[in-house]
């Protein structure tokens, strides 16, 4: 081989490694790019409030392990279901509280006259359910009426669409019974499509009262509260038809009441898309709005209200992914 070649070679060796450096750079900097986007991603739609995380599959009942027997005194809960024209998935949802078997459990649900068929199934079930179907002024006038003369320690309301998942009242209970300092609970979610499969699951960290000042997370699907807290902050503020459940729990913080997040799976939250989440959205704006000018003060904008909630949005991707990896277990 003589030198012209040999230096040709060489030449062009080494203009061949020189592509391939810069193909891997390239490659690099493509995938921390994508890195960065899936963070920012994250940031935008961090799991808590993405509702459909990985495609629908069969719903787990027994996600959270079964709930101890209710030993002694069984507090007596009270538990209204409001409801309008949402026969489809009225049936899953009464069928989710009474298969609870809870031993002292009043359960009423509460109709707005609805047209779609949900009378005659509300009629097939005899006396299981206590129900009224009759014209009302929405949702939170009829989780009012619901809960009117109720005789009861513990208070909830579960939409028309929603489901509890087994041993929740149970759970609940006990924990209520053994800590008498405590005052409002709430636990992780499973979100459900129409069909009722399940498409992602939101495990939330310990309770913050400073983030939820300016960002509601706590699922209201899985709250309970004492009655004493309903006595002393009153009713559903019927004001309010988006951001009702941040009202009262907001009022609920503001009187100094203890909240605390249970570690365990208590209730199936269900999009489809007749949902008043998706639908009214524009009157959820305005009255967020006006909540957050109420607790806070002032008109937040909306760097401020995610640089509040960051800490908090930090926590609950950590535990996300603590879930996710099997390092946690509910």
């Amino acid at each position: 081989m003589d030198d012209e070649f040999r230096q040709r070679l060489e030449q062009r060796l080494g203009q061949l490694e020189n592509r391939v450096a810069l193909l891997e750079r390239n490659q690099e900097l493509i995938a921390s790019g994508q890195r960065r986007s899936s963070l920012r991603s994250l940031w935008r739609r961090p799991p808590i409030w993405t509702f459909e995380q990985y495609p629908p599959r069969l719903l787990n009942l027994n996600v959270s392990p079964p709930a101890p027997a209710i030993t002694g005194h069984a507090p007596r809960i009270a538990m209204v279901t409001p409801s309008y024209n949402h026969v489809q998935y009225l049936g899953a949802t009464i069928e989710s509280v009474v298969s609870q078997n809870y031993p002292n459990l009043t359960y009423h649900v509460q109709d707005g006259a609805s047209i779609d068929g949900t009378v005659d199934l509300l009629k097939s079930l005899g006396d299981s359910v206590s129900w009224t179907s009759a014209p009302d002024k929405g949702q939170s006038n009829a989780i009012n009426l619901g809960f009117a003369g109720a005789d009861c320690e513990i208070m909830a309301y579960l939409n028309s669409d929603d489901m509890l998942l087994p041993g929740t009242l149970a759970h609940v209970a006990n924990y209520f019974v053994s800590h008498p300092d405590v005052d409002v609970v709430y636990g992780h979610r499973v979100f459900i499509d129409r069909e009722g499969l399940e498409v992602g699951r939101a495990v939330l960290p310990p309770h913050d009262g400073n983030a939820l000042q300016y960002a509601d997370y706590i699922p209201q699907e899985t709250m309970f509260w004492r009655k004493r807290v309903w006595d002393r902050i009153g009713p559903i503020d019927e004001s309010f038809h988006y951001a009702m459940d941040w009202d009262f729990i907001m009022r609920a913080q503001e009187a100094g009441f203890k909240f605390v997040r249970l570690p365990r799976f208590l209730a199936c939250f269900r999009i489809h898309d007749a949902q008043k989440t998706a639908s009214t959205y524009a009157v959820g704006v305005r009255e967020m709005g006006i909540l957050r000018r109420r607790v806070l003060g002032f008109d937040p904008t909306q760097m401020q209200i995610r640089r509040a909630i960051a800490p908090y949005l930090a926590r609950q991707l950590a535990y996300h992914y603590a879930y996710r990896l099997g390092l946690l277990r509910y």
